[in-house]
């Protein structure tokens, strides 16, 4: 060991917990209208709330919000944005919409499916939009 260095793992045996990957979330909500300004307003707190947030859709009747998650594995995923609009109902003043749709994709199909053409983010990339 020179300089205080060595190369050799410390804790050899210890098993460091897994990181967790970045995966691609699209959640679709829909429900009876709701006033777009409330909507808006709530998607914006939404988005202010989650750290991963990416960009929002929304029409009186339903909404797409895209984001990225990081989890262990595509169910660890999948599990957090079935609970993302319920959780937030309350707080974030969302309607009482039930989800509609869900796709959770890993980080490299997503950027696959955007090289290929397929797949592409919306055109207002960032910040809550309407259709």
């Amino acid at each position: 060991m020179e300089g205080g260095r060595s190369d050799e793992d410390p804790n050899p045996g210890v098993v460091e917990p897994e990181q967790g990957r970045l995966w691609h979330v699209v959640l679709s909500v829909a429900g009876a209208a709701s006033p777009l300004p409330e909507l808006r307003a709530g998607l914006e707190k939404l988005a202010h709330d989650h750290s991963f947030f990416l960009t929002a859709r929304y029409a009186a009747d339903h909404a797409e919000i895209r984001y990225w998650e990081q989890a262990r594995d595509l169910h660890d995923a999948a599990a957090i944005a079935l609970r993302l609009w319920g959780e937030h109902k309350v707080s974030a003043k969302l309607p009482a919409w039930e989800i509609v749709g869900l796709e959770v994709v890993d980080r490299p199909t997503y950027h696959k499916r955007v090289a290929e053409g397929f797949g592409d983010p919306p055109p207002q990339l960032g910040g809550v939009h309407p259709y």
